[in-house]
């Protein structure tokens, strides 16, 4: 399972980027959604990857993401984030009633440089591994 963060914001954004953007439901800055790792979806990671972060999310940060800041579609229900993390491979988000994106919060400590990670101190591209860490600065 890959975890898509949204850094850049809209302004002076190109049309099929925006589309691109809005296809995934990363709308505004600091949005998440979960993707499952296919090829198709590693294309279009690749064209994405100067407006977003991403890597491998580890099973028990999927289940803190989804417990923290998961928006169910009826208020009047509790989320249980390691039962829903253990089933998400066989259902999606939207069969638990759960909204199939994340609002988290801007990374405490900020963001040093929005070039690509690896160069410095950036953000933007493929994490691998360490999408985590960026991930629990933000909840």
């Amino acid at each position: 399972m890959k975890l898509v963060i949204r850094i850049a914001g809209m302004v002076k954004m190109v049309g099929k980027i925006e589309e691109g953007l809005s296809r995934l439901r990363l709308r505004r800055k600091y949005s998440a959604i979960l993707l499952e790792e296919t090829p198709e979806n590693e294309k279009f990671l690749r064209r994405l990857r100067d407006f977003v972060a991403y890597g491998k999310i580890s099973e028990e940060n999927v289940a803190k993401l989804i417990q923290l800041r998961g928006q169910l579609k009826d208020k009047s229900k509790k989320i249980d984030g390691k039962k829903i993390a253990s089933e998400l491979g066989k259902k999606k988000l939207e069969d638990f009633g759960l909204k199939p994106f994340f609002r988290l919060h801007p990374p405490r400590k900020g963001i040093e440089s929005k070039k690509h990670f690896g160069k410095g101190k950036g953000v933007l591209g493929n994490h691998g591994e360490k999408i985590n860490e960026l991930l629990e600065r933000m909840l």
